[in-house]
C-alpha cells in the first residue's frame, strides 16, 4: 500500500473566486473529513497530487498546520475540458480501521484465442485494513472458454481482504467470434441486362 506525504496549506478563502485564484497559483481546492471532526479546507499542490493519484487507493498524509491527517481520496473532480484535478475530497482514516474502497481488477493468463474478451467491470469492491489497502487485484483467466465468463467471486483476494461486491457481479466475459456468412445479392453485369432488354423487344417482334 502505498503512503505519501504532501505538505497542504490552509484556506481561509472560500467560494468560486477563491477556488479559482488557488488553480490559478497551481494549487488543488480540497476538503478533510471525517471521524466526528469539523470538516478542514486546504489547499494541496497540483503536480504532486497529480503523481500521488497515479496510483490506486493511494493514502495522504497530509501536512498543515503543524499537524499530520492520514487521509484517503474519496471523490475526485475534474476539469471536463483539460481533465486537470479541479477539486478533491479525502477521508481521513485510522491505522488498523477497515475501510470499504474500490480496487482495480488486472487480469493474468490466456483465454481461448477464439474468443473476444470484454471488460464488464474493472474493479470490485472490498473491505480491508486502510494501510493495507491492495494496489489491484487479479483475475486468472487461463483455460477461459468463448462463452463463458469470470466473476467478482473468482478474483484472488489477499488475507485480510473481504469482497463486499457481488460474488456473482461479471468481471470479464469471453465471447464467441460470429461465423455466419452474410450473403450478397448478385447484380447481372450492365452488358448483359442491356442485352436481354434488348432481346425481349426482338422476341415479341417476331410473334408479331
Amino acid at each position: 500500500m502505498a503512503e505519501i506525504t504532501i505538505n497542504a496549506t490552509k484556506r481561509t478563502e472560500f467560494g468560486k473566486g477563491a477556488s479559482r485564484r488557488d488553480r490559478r497559483a497551481g494549487n488543488v481546492p480540497a476538503v478533510i473529513y471525517g471521524h466526528g471532526e469539523t470538516p478542514q479546507h486546504v489547499a494541496l499542490p497540483l503536480r504532486e497530487l497529480g503523481a500521488a493519484l497515479k496510483t490506486a487507493n493511494v493514502l495522504l498524509d497530509v501536512v498543515f498546520d503543524g499537524k499530520t491527517e492520514l487521509t484517503l481520496p474519496k471523490s475526485v473532480t475534474r476539469n471536463p475540458l483539460t481533465g486537470i484535478l479541479a477539486h478533491i475530497d479525502l477521508v481521513i482514516v485510522r491505522r488498523g480501521e477497515r475501510v470499504k474502497v474500490e480496487v482495480p481488477v488486472h487480469t493474468t493468463g490466456k483465454h481461448d484465442v477464439d474468443g473476444i474478451l470484454e471488460h464488464m467491470n474493472n474493479t470490485i469492491e472490498v473491505e480491508a485494513e486502510a494501510t493495507s489497502i491492495p494496489q489491484f487485484l487479479e483475475l486468472n483467466m487461463d483455460g477461459l472458454m468463448a462463452g463463458s465468463s469470470l466473476y467478482a467471486s473468482n478474483v484472488v483476494l489477499p488475507a485480510g481482504v473481504v469482497l463486499i461486491s457481488d460474488p456473482h457481479m461479471p468481471v470479464i466475459h469471453l465471447s464467441e467470434r460470429s461465423t455466419a456468412v452474410e450473403e450478397v445479392p448478385v447484380v447481372a453485369a450492365e452488358g448483359a441486362a442491356t442485352a436481354e432488354g434488348a432481346a425481349a423487344p426482338a422476341a415479341d417482334a417476331a410473334k408479331e
